[in-house]
């Protein structure tokens, strides 16, 4: 799998078969010159997983490209007059003939007093790449590629490494890291911290990268 972060949470995945974008949100750039793009994936509805002012142009850009989206998106997408698919934990969806597990259901906790909203998860090609939005949820199947959250209001470093345990993939690249001003100190952290037949790979920014 070919894989470009363009930083914060988006990635472009590029399998065999299909170009799928995740959660092109206000924190990344360069996402939206993208063409060819068969669906867009997104995780739930922070504004750092979903900018509403490029994604109307980034779809009309990619006329075949199916937008999916949890269920906490669906009226924020539904204001923008564009037209989705709302997908829940437990879906499998196929996409270009790649097919996407829908996993999880809610994001972390902020904190107590916040209102916990829907999150979902998108276990890509049978788990070649796994990116779980803004929660912990640790999935069946086995994960290859885990995009590992490393900076939020939701998330200490010392969490991020046990759920880098947890999930144990064969790769982890650091991802929601546009929060911090020098991210190589959680990165180091992951590499020193990682259980074993993990490698940490930090991705450069709007580069294609084969994992």
């Amino acid at each position: 799998m070919r894989v470009t972060h363009f930083g914060h949470s988006c990635v472009l995945l590029e399998t065999e078969r299909a170009r799928i974008l995740v959660d092109p949100g206000a924190f990344s750039t360069g996402f939206e010159t993208l063409t060819d793009v068969d669906a867009v994936l997104i995780t739930h509805q922070h504004f750092d997983h979903i900018d509403t002012e490029k994604l109307p142009a980034l779809l009309a850009a990619n006329p075949r490209a199916r937008l999916i989206t949890d269920p906490g998106s669906h009226d924020t997408v539904a204001k923008l007059d564009l037209a989705s698919h709302t997908a829940h934990p437990g879906e499998v969806l196929d996409i270009a003939g790649t097919p996407v597990h829908v996993v999880g259901g809610q994001h972390a906790t902020i904190h107590r007093d916040v209102p916990v909203i829907p999150n979902v998860g998108y276990l890509v090609d049978h788990g070649a790449f796994y990116h779980p939005g803004d929660a912990f949820f640790v999935p069946e199947q086995e994960v290859d590629v885990l995009g590992l959250p490393t900076g939020a209001p939701w998330l200490k470093a010392g969490e991020a490494v046990d759920y880098l345990r947890a999930v144990a993939p064969r790769l982890a690249v650091p991802i929601h890291e546009a929060v911090l001003a020098n991210p190589a100190m959680h990165y180091g952290l992951f590499t020193n911290l990682a259980p074993d037949g993990t490698e940490v790979r930090v991705l450069p920014r709007g580069r294609q990268s084969t994992v």
